[in-house]
């Protein structure tokens, strides 16, 4: 087997992750941390991450690299899950229809929408008075 590697990057909110995968033994590095070490006691953050990697039966002969920045942890949650779904992608096109049936190749666009002027906050007003 040569060593081939699949690069993508995927993004959801700030948070932008760029996912290797390469032939190997089932590792997975996050950050230089393990999935464990990364997310934590996160366990609703750690099964969204790693979901295409479910929805792919092929993952024991592959090691999964990811480097991940910007955002907080769950919108570097859905970029992880966005990047892994793109790289599965590149590596095993017929799973595509799967990866597509759970929503695993969309990218989210929801942002955070910005504050406007003359308000608190984006939305929210001061209060009103009448008088």
């Amino acid at each position: 087997m040569s060593n081939v590697s699949y690069l993508s990057v995927g993004r959801r909110k700030n948070a932008v992750a760029k996912a290797k995968i390469s032939d190997g033994s089932g590792k997975i590095v996050i950050n230089d941390k393990t999935v464990g070490e990364y997310f934590g006691g996160l366990e609703r953050l750690k099964k969204l991450a790693l979901k295409p990697l479910e929805v792919w039966k092929g993952m024991k002969s592959y090691d999964v690299y990811v480097n991940v920045g910007g955002g907080g942890i769950s919108g570097q949650a859905g970029a992880i899950s966005h990047s892994l779904a793109r790289a599965i992608l590149q590596l095993n096109e017929p799973s595509k229809a799967a990866l597509k049936k759970e929503g695993l190749l969309t990218r989210d666009s929801r942002m955070v929408e910005r504050k406007k002027s003359g308000r608190p906050k984006a939305r929210k007003r001061f209060q009103f008075s009448k008088r």
